[in-house]
């Protein structure tokens, strides 16, 4: 994400918010670098949001217990964890808690103060 600009920010941010048709304009083909550049932000939110999301969701599922013949042992504690993993991907998915969008925005600021 090295050498964003402030307007290139804007530009990107305003694509990502919907206004594709004023911003689009705004980048320049050597800007297009920095467009791959704020995927790559976007899906470290993402990621961020899901983690943070499992965990949340952890003691949810902590006091839930499970009996034979059908639950219990070793592999239910392990898949137990993945399943949570993939709840919070899930849910971090839908955009509804909004973690990522704030993490997002916070990246892109801290990338455009450090490139001033």
């Amino acid at each position: 994400m090295s050498g964003l600009t402030p307007a290139t920010n804007l530009a990107l941010m305003q694509i990502n918010q919907g206004n594709a048709a004023n911003a689009a304009d705004k980048l320049s083909a050597a800007q297009l670098k920095n467009a791959k550049d704020l995927e790559k932000v976007e899906a470290a939110a993402k990621d961020f949001e899901a983690v943070f999301v499992a965990e949340m969701m952890k003691p949810m599922f902590a006091g839930i217990s499970t009996e034979a013949p059908f639950g219990g042992g070793k592999g239910e504690e392990v898949f137990r964890g993945m399943i949570i993993q993939e709840f919070g991907k899930m849910i971090a998915e839908t955009g509804s808690i909004g973690v990522s969008d704030q993490v997002k925005t916070e990246m892109i600021r801290m990338q455009a103060a450090q490139n001033q």
